[in-house]
């Protein structure tokens, strides 16, 4: 469910005309919907409501100050994956107490920050990792909190780039290696083990594999209390996907119930990472049509949205649900919807049957929220788009839009 809809002929965003954002705004354009991500959260945080149990906004999916604000205010904690993510969500307001960090790639400045800011916990990916992690908490004479990240070896059956549960992927440790690192951590003199993680990829559509990593994890955490290792969270990661085009993805409350299930009766806090679920469409991209083009096999949108603006259709060959702002009523015709960089990878959708659309025509990208802004770039010297954050009838400025002086800023 989300907060746009049409009125008389014209999407709203909540209670605004997207015509006059896009009139006064420009385009491309990012637009979110404050009911949305609210909505979202609480249908998904009030899924758990059995267990004891945070949940962390995954920070990478839509990283805007305000949104990470209002998720802020609505209970939220943050997973993230960087430095300067720590920075945003301390900025937003955040409770450092309730931020997660994971990563394959920590640096020392970024651990250190994290230190200082006193996290919750780090999400440790290797051995080196945790060595590192150490020598920097015993160099601020403190002491760190960890979980390690356990790869079960599930495959999560979604896009080979999002996938991260595998032994083929970069992420985590291994299950007999886990174990070799917790003994290790346990005798560390600026080491705390306290959590057990793990996150098995993104887009998922089935519960399936989520329950088939927490058996692992489950028959891994009776092991650890036999070597007289107690551990106080689990963290499950995110993952839950949502519906691009036809994919039924399960529920919250039905992910809700099937953990409960499994959980309530053990003594641990459960973390959980979602992003996409939440951020996913509570967000859209505007974009205008600068200018229509056929040739004897195709019919072609070139729009001012680029690859550089949503690169998810360009990378993942992914799907996003596209109309008319303003419904006309034409007959159908296929179209492939192009942006204006020199790339044959930019497009938006290929051979998508659409209205016979018109130069100077608004279209909008449905389900832009997650992975949209935050992946954007500025390739051909592309200022990136404006945000706009929307609530009931208050409009926000949560980016302006970057001017060509913002692209020479820091070069010399």
């Amino acid at each position: 469910m989300h907060h746009f809809e049409y009125r008389d002929g014209v999407l709203f965003a909540e209670e605004v005309s997207v015509t006059e954002l896009a009139e006064q705004y420009g385009t491309p354009l990012y637009l979110y919907s404050a009911a949305t991500f609210r909505r979202h959260f609480h249908a998904f945080d009030s899924a758990f409501d059995e267990l004891d149990h945070l949940t962390c906004f995954s920070v990478k999916a839509n990283s805007n100050l305000s949104v990470l604000k209002l998720l802020a205010a609505e209970g939220a904690g943050m997973d993230i994956v960087s430095g300067g993510e720590l920075y945003r969500a301390l900025q937003a307001g955040v409770d450092p107490s309730r931020i997660v960090y994971s990563g394959v790639g920590k640096r020392d400045s970024e651990i250190r920050e994290a230190l200082e800011a006193r996290i919750l916990m780090f999400n440790v990916e290797s051995l080196a990792e945790l060595e590192r992690i150490n020598q920097v908490a015993g160099e601020m004479g403190t002491k760190a909190r960890v979980s390690f990240r356990i790869n079960p070896d599930v495959d999560p059956q979604t896009h080979p780039y999002i996938s991260t549960g595998m032994q083929k992927n970069k992420f985590g440790l291994d299950i007999e290696l886990s174990m070799k690192a917790y003994k290790m951590a346990a005798e560390m003199d600026n080491i705390e083990p306290v959590g057990m993680d793990c996150h098995i990829g993104s887009q998922l559509t089935s519960i399936e594999p989520f329950l088939e990593a927490l058996d692992k994890l489950l028959n891994f955490y009776e092991k650890l209390k036999t070597f007289g290792i107690e551990i106080k969270f689990l963290d499950l990661g995110g993952g839950l996907g949502i519906p691009y085009n036809e994919e039924e993805p399960p529920h919250p409350t039905e992910f809700g119930k099937a953990l409960s299930e499994k959980l309530k009766s053990l003594p641990l806090k459960v973390i959980l990472e979602p992003g996409r679920v939440i951020a996913g469409n509570s967000g859209v991209l505007i974009t205008k049509v600068v200018y229509t083009k056929s040739n004897p096999s195709k019919n072609f949108l070139i729009v001012d949205g680029a690859m550089n603006d949503l690169v998810r259709p360009s990378l993942y060959g992914s799907y996003h649900r596209i109309e008319e702002v303003e419904p006309h009523f034409r007959d159908p015709k296929e179209y492939d919807v192009v942006g204006p960089i020199c790339e044959s990878s930019d497009f938006l959708a290929r051979d998508r049957e659409l209205p016979e659309i018109h130069q100077g025509e608004r279209l909008v990208l449905y389900s832009a929220g997650a992975y949209g802004f935050t992946m954007s770039s500025n390739y051909n010297s592309r200022p990136r788009a404006c945000e706009l954050l929307v609530d009931g009838d208050k409009v926000i400025v949560a980016r302006k839009r970057e001017t060509y002086e913002d692209l020479i800023a820091n070069e010399l």
